[in-house]
């Protein structure tokens, strides 16, 4: 059975147990847990007030991680950001070790120049995931890697690019943006669906319109079949709301976040029920 999350980003602003009680008073029943929520992240990580809301808050099960993106780039040109950033990837799954989350989203990382990735940012992505899987040996821990926005400097933003890493690495897991997918067509979700459903562990859900990424549902035909079709695939992990609160034309409460959050999991709750009766 799928479990509704969202990710604690859309909670930017708040402290780390009012992030998790605004999530189960949404009536959500998991949490994405971004290790760069400024809460946690500025406050030097503290790692046991983490543990203590995860422990306090037991109704959201199946939490699961995202390893550090921000300014960071594991291909970066520059090799002490290269470094720092598979530091952090490696730190990230260690972290889920030690509490207890058996699931990790990591980013491919981009080329540093606008322009298509050559032989050595692959050879720098290469040395990243051999980091990642030694991290992942004997952990107990699958590193989900996300697929990215097609622009012209990403290394993994296309359904057969994500299909050769899984077949490359049997070690890895899929975490797909439908947001980022979109960007390109509907099709193209499904297309990833198809082609990399059986190893997609953790699904990221925000629509994706005029350019912009990570979009509120709203109810939309276009969301509700996507949805639906991800349900007939067989989908049984987390669905993540990943919404940007920036989109909004003001600043929402914490009221309107947990009531516009209580809306979206009553759609996505719909769209898996209509697609059994198909």
């Amino acid at each position: 059975m799928v479990r509704f999350a969202v990710s604690s980003m859309f909670f930017h602003e708040y402290p780390l147990e009012e992030i998790f009680s605004c999530i189960v008073e949404a009536g959500l029943d998991s949490v994405e847990f971004w290790v760069e929520t400024p809460s946690y992240w500025l406050s030097g990580q503290p790692e046991e007030a983490l543990v203590r809301c995860l422990r306090e808050y037991p109704e959201l099960r199946s939490p699961t991680l995202h390893a550090p993106i921000l300014d960071l780039n594991p291909t970066s040109v520059n090799p002490a950001v290269a470094d720092v950033s598979v530091k952090y990837a490696v730190d990230a799954v260690r972290l889920a070790a030690r509490i207890k989350i058996s699931l990790v989203t990591v980013h491919p990382g981009r080329r540093t120049a606008k322009r298509p990735p050559s032989a050595p940012d692959y050879e720098r992505f290469a040395r990243y995931i051999r980091a990642l899987e030694k991290a992942v040996s004997g952990s107990g821990v699958r590193v989900a890697m996300e697929n990215m926005e097609q622009k012209v400097n990403s290394l993994l933003c296309t359904p057969e690019g994500m299909r050769e890493l899984l077949d490359r690495e049997p070690w890895l897991w899929f975490t797909l943006d439908i947001s980022h997918a979109m960007g390109v067509s509907v099709h193209e979700v499904r297309h990833y669906i198809d082609l990399c459903g059986d190893r997609l562990v953790n699904v990221h859900v925000g629509r994706a319109a005029d350019g912009k990424m990570h979009l509120p549902l709203d109810g939309k035909d276009e969301m509700r079949e996507i949805l639906r079709y991800l349900s007939l695939s067989g989908y049984d992990g987390n669905l993540t709301l990943e919404l940007e609160d920036r989109n909004f034309s003001h600043d929402l409460s914490s009221e309107e976040k947990i009531l516009l959050l209580s809306k979206e999991m009553a759609f996505m709750q719909d769209c898996f029920v209509s697609s059994t009766v198909l």
